[in-house]
């Protein structure tokens, strides 16, 4: 209602004054004096009867009314100002009239119009009343306003104080209260159960809670803490049976042990609440695992390795079986027999495949089925597989106490030595014991570098476990190794030439032994080289080649020297670079002796059938370098001699040669090479009798004639060239 009423006294007002302004606007039209007509009237804007006049003043007006330009006009034309004033005053009274008559015509509008403006004001003053009582409205709605956001304001504070409170309370009793299905739970279920373990788990949390509440003296704690502790010792008693239960059940004979420790495992949680809450228990339980897993872990590795020792090759090498002991050494009539080859002492044959991958990290061996097989195998095989079996139990274990008994770092290597230690120090035992009595350099070094691979392997794995006993191990077998070697280096350095029975130019079977030796060696090293072995090999390298040359020296004449030598040489190398890489020290050093004795050689067979051209030759160059090639042109005797001879019998002097070095060389490729370096030498040697020849001292020589063209015999020697 207030709002039509507002909207009605609006319109009212709003037609009111329109009316009004339309009179205003008609009456301003009427009232309008005539500029034109009282434009000459500046004059009377001056005071003449006041008694305040100055007449400065006055001059001032009368000189600003005469620059008027009406009055200059008058002025000029003569007009009397005393007419023209009454002139203006008449015009003044008419217009007066004229205006109070069209006030009296207007005055009814003016009556209406002034009843217009008080209906207009009424109508103002009751609307100013509406607003005023709108706003005092408004003012105390807002008071109220301002009054309800205090009021949300402090409830909302005290929900969230309630909220607050009421999420502590609810935890605090939450974790207070010990729901019936667990008190059910931990008493009647097995502990195999998934919900036993949940249980156990809330349990447990309930447990830690009751402990934070009784060090903040809380006395809701002692409303439960009997509850709590009967269930914490009745899931202590059946935790306690069900592991020692798993524990035992280790002992049974033909047991495989990871299937207990995988059910372990899976409750390795129990663990964790004895060491948290019974630490009595907990400490007996892993004392009771370290007990049983030693002595099966001893138990079981002592009777394995000892039926792989039955497995082993019975010809075993000993103090006799070294590199520069003679074939025909005689032993004492009790001495046991001497192995059917000594040379597979020092061969590597098919004995290294046990550092393949494949072979390495294959199946370990099962001695009684080898026994039924009637096999054998070398030493390195058994100690391969029986430490393979340790490697692989060996981080199986140490990764289960890591995670069952929650250790690290030195408490779980501790924890491991406790639990594998009597083993590691039986295999340490019997290692020691072998190699006390060992003369197998290969057979301790491919076990060195087994371990160096199975080092490698659990360090892959991340294992330390291990590290240690490698470590042990190493320290046992290198220095084993290096004694053997200096004894085999010793053995060739004591070696004497006339003990060793008739001389042959064949290649030696010392030297045999050193090249297979050398040669397995240097493969079983490029894996994992050794600084150390390298030395040793150096040292070894040095005496097979004074052996050698000690050798040689035996023959009476050089040639056979030259043969021996070659022999050794190029059946050493070729043992070497079957195995060894080409750019190693030992192929390097004996192809360098290979290549000067060969060359060597060559001179000699070469001495026999043309030792006079040659000479002749060499004679003429030396002559040549010094100007004095003249010096022989008095021996046209013995240069027809040279020149009618080798044409006479080069053929057959070719053919011998290739005959004889067949016949001298083992290696057919080794005697081939050395037939074509010795033709290519006689046909570099002839290409230097032609140039002599063909000097100014002996142009004159009729006996030129004969010589046999230098392609014609490149041609017929590559006749001779033998092919294999």
């Amino acid at each position: 209602m207030a709002d039509r009423a507002v909207t009605a006294a609006m319109s009212d007002v709003n037609t009111t004054v329109n009316s009004t302004a339309n009179s205003m606007a008609y009456l301003q039209d009427e009232m309008k004096p005539d500029t034109d007509a009282m434009a000459p009237l500046n004059l009377g804007d001056l005071d003449l009867t006041t008694d305040e006049f100055i007449l400065d003043e006055v001059d001032i007006h009368i000189q600003a009314n005469l620059e008027d330009d009406l009055v200059k006009e008058a002025l000029k034309t003569g007009v009397d100002l005393r007419q023209y004033s009454k002139q203006v005053e008449d015009e003044l009274q008419r217009i007066e009239q004229a205006s109070i008559k069209d006030y009296i015509k207007e005055s009814q509008n003016i009556a209406s119009l002034h009843n217009q403006i008080t209906a207009c004001d009424s109508i103002l003053e009751r609307m100013e009343g509406m607003l005023s009582g709108f706003q005092s409205d408004l003012s105390s709605i807002s008071s109220e306003i301002q009054t309800l956001q205090q009021q949300s304001v402090s409830m909302n504070m005290r929900l969230k104080n309630r909220q607050a409170v009421r999420s502590h309370l609810s935890q605090l009793v939450d974790e207070l209260v010990v729901p019936g299905a667990m008190i059910q739970v931990i008493l009647e279920s097995p502990v195999t159960e998934q919900e036993f373990l949940e249980q156990l788990h809330e349990l447990n949390n309930k447990i830690n809670f009751a402990k934070e509440l009784s060090f903040r003296e809380t006395l809701a704690c002692s409303d439960i803490q009997d509850i709590v502790d009967r269930l914490k010792i009745k899931a202590v008693t059946k935790i306690r049976e069900f592991i020692l239960q798993k524990i035992y059940s280790f002992r049974k004979p033909m047991t495989n042990y990871q299937i207990p420790q995988n059910t372990l495992l899976k409750y390795r949680f129990f663990y964790q609440f004895l060491l948290a809450n019974e630490r009595t228990v907990a400490k007996e339980i892993r004392d009771e695992y370290v007990d049983t897993m030693s002595k099966i872990y001893y138990s079981y590795f002592k009777s394995y390795s000892g039926r792989l020792l039955k497995v082993q090759y019975e010809e075993v090498a000993d103090k006799d079986d070294l590199m520069g002991v003679e074939d025909t050494a005689k032993k004492g009539f009790f001495s046991k027999p001497s192995l059917k080859s000594r040379n597979t002492i020092f061969t590597l044959g098919q004995r290294g495949t046990v550092l393949s991958p494949a072979e390495l990290e294959g199946p370990i061996l099962i001695p009684h089925t080898a026994q039924r097989g009637d096999c054998r195998y070398p030493y390195e095989t058994l100690f391969r597989s029986q430490h393979y079996a340790l490697l692989d139990n060996g981080c199986r274990e140490f990764l289960f106490l890591s995670d069952f008994f929650m250790v690290a770092g030195n408490s779980a290597l501790d924890l491991f030595n406790s639990v594998m230690g009597k083993t590691l120090s039986l295999f340490l035992k019997s290692m020691s014991t072998y190699v006390s009595d060992c003369y197998d350099s290969i057979a301790v070094f491919l076990c060195i570098h087994i371990i160096l691979r199975f080092r490698a392997i659990t360090n892959k794995r991340t294992i330390p476990a291990l590290d240690k006993y490698w470590d042990a191990v190493l320290e046992l077998l290198w220095p084993r190794f290096e004694l053997i070697l200096e004894m085999n280096i010793q053995s060739i350095r004591n070696t004497d030439p006339q003990k060793l029975g008739v001389l042959d130019t064949r290649p030696h079977y010392i030297t045999r032994r050193y090249a297979e030796f050398s040669s397995a060696i240097v493969s079983i090293n490029q894996t994992f080289t050794s600084e150390r072995t390298h030395t040793l090999l150096g040292q070894l390298q040095v005496e097979v080649e004074n052996f050698v040359l000690k050798m040689a020296a035996e023959f009476p004449s050089r040639r056979d020297q030259l043969i021996f030598l070659i022999n050794n040489y190029d059946m050493m190398l070729s043992v070497l670079m079957e195995r060894a890489a080409d750019d190693s020290k030992e192929v390097e050093g004996f192809q360098q002796l290979l290549q000067a004795r060969s060359q060597e050689f060559i001179e000699e067979i070469l001495s026999s059938p043309f030792g006079g051209m040659i000479a002749f030759v060499k004679e003429s160059e030396a002559l040549t370098e010094k100007g004095q090639l003249d010096r022989l042109k008095n021996d046209e005797v013995r240069i027809t001699q040279l020149i009618r001879g080798f044409s006479s019998t080069w053929k057959q002097s070719v053919e011998a040669l290739s005959q004889d070095v067949m016949r001298s060389f083992t290696n057919f490729k080794n005697g081939t090479g050395i037939i074509q370096g010795a033709l290519t030498q006689l046909i570099q040697y002839y290409h230097g009798f032609h140039k002599v020849l063909s000097q100014p001292t002996f142009r004159s020589l009729a006996v030129r004639s004969e010589l046999i063209n230098l392609h014609h015999l490149m041609v017929e020697v590559k006749k001779h060239k033998p092919n294999f």
